[in-house]
């Protein structure tokens, strides 16, 4: 009798599973290249053999402070648009869309490691020809921002908006997924109510994240190569350790830390300051996970306050 339960479980669960190599391998359009669902302000430079697109907001001037900016993930350069705007006036703000993510290149044999992301990034910043810069990054952006400060000559501070450096709202079971779980991952992040429904429980103000937002999010599930480069990135995610390189972030380095985040507490921010020395924290309120797109007034107020912190420390 036992033998037979087991038998029909068995069964039911490679049906299941059958059922998921199937939806996961269903044929998936090629996309089309990044450049034909550019908007007209999209920028375009190779780095690192890759095709990375950007945004820049506001005039390279020597009188203004560059800023490079990281988004976390699911998301792309588009998601600092609020905060750049405000910047705007008196910063040269870029923001690009890491490899993998958004409209930039997703090679299906790339390692998607911290380290060799944050590497692409310098790379970037290089072949812009930036000779001064504030690296910025936002949730799984402040990991490669670290490793970016770290690494970079031309670095001169760092900003970090709710960093996953010591903890992280990527779930810890991403990082043992088997056949066909990457690909069914990437299939499921191409269905749009999936990702408004992920990325809209981080928001305190959900209005924030508007439909146009999402639409512009969406685009990369259209763009060449998205399906095999996704799986790549999901086969071989590995959560980050820089929680082991603060000690050797030797540049300014500014926390701006929405206070309503659901998933980190402020107990964390305060946690992170104490782990990087001379650091300095700004906690913002009305503004949660996303601080740089619910309160981008606040934030903006934070790094220009700190214009004096970077210069002090050159």
């Amino acid at each position: 009798m036992l033998g037979r339960i087991l038998v029909t479980i068995f069964g039911l669960l490679l049906v299941v599973y059958t059922g998921l190599i199937i939806f996961a391998y269903w044929p998936y359009d090629d996309g089309v290249p990044s450049v034909q669902l550019a908007a007209p302000d999209d920028k375009f430079i190779t780095a690192d053999g890759l095709q990375l697109r950007y945004r820049t907001w506001g005039e390279p001037d020597e009188d203004r402070p560059s800023i490079v900016l990281l988004h976390g993930f699911a998301n792309s350069a588009m998601s600092f648009q609020p905060v750049a705007e405000v910047l705007a006036a008196d910063h040269y703000v870029i923001a690009l869309d890491l490899p993998g993510f958004g409209l930039s290149d997703k090679p299906a044999d790339r390692d998607y490691n911290n380290a060799t992301q944050a590497k692409t990034v310098i790379e970037f910043i290089d072949a812009l020809g930036l000779d001064e810069v504030v690296i910025g990054g936002h949730s799984m952006g402040g990991t490669h921002a670290v490793r970016v400060a770290i690494n970079s000559p031309v670095v001169v501070g760092m900003i970090l908006f709710n960093p996953g450096i010591i903890s992280t709202s990527i779930p810890p079971t991403t990082q043992y997924l088997i056949f066909p779980f990457p690909r069914l991952v990437a299939r499921t992040f191409a269905e749009r109510e999936f990702r408004e429904n992920l990325l809209r429980s981080s928001y305190v103000i959900p209005e924030t994240f508007t439909q146009a937002r999402l639409d512009e999010l969406m685009l990369t599930t259209r763009s060449e190569g998205y399906i095999e480069g996704v799986t790549a990135l999901m086969s071989n995610f590995k959560p980050g350790r820089e929680i082991e390189l603060l000690g050797d972030v030797r540049i300014p380095t500014l926390i701006v830390w929405g206070v309503d985040d659901r998933r980190k507490t402020v107990d964390e921010a305060d946690k992170l300051q104490k782990m990087i020395s001379g650091s300095q924290l700004v906690l913002v309120e009305d503004a949660g996970h996303f601080v740089h797109e619910e309160n981008p007034a606040d934030a903006a107020f934070a790094i220009r306050d700190a214009r004096s912190f970077w210069a002090s420390r050159r």
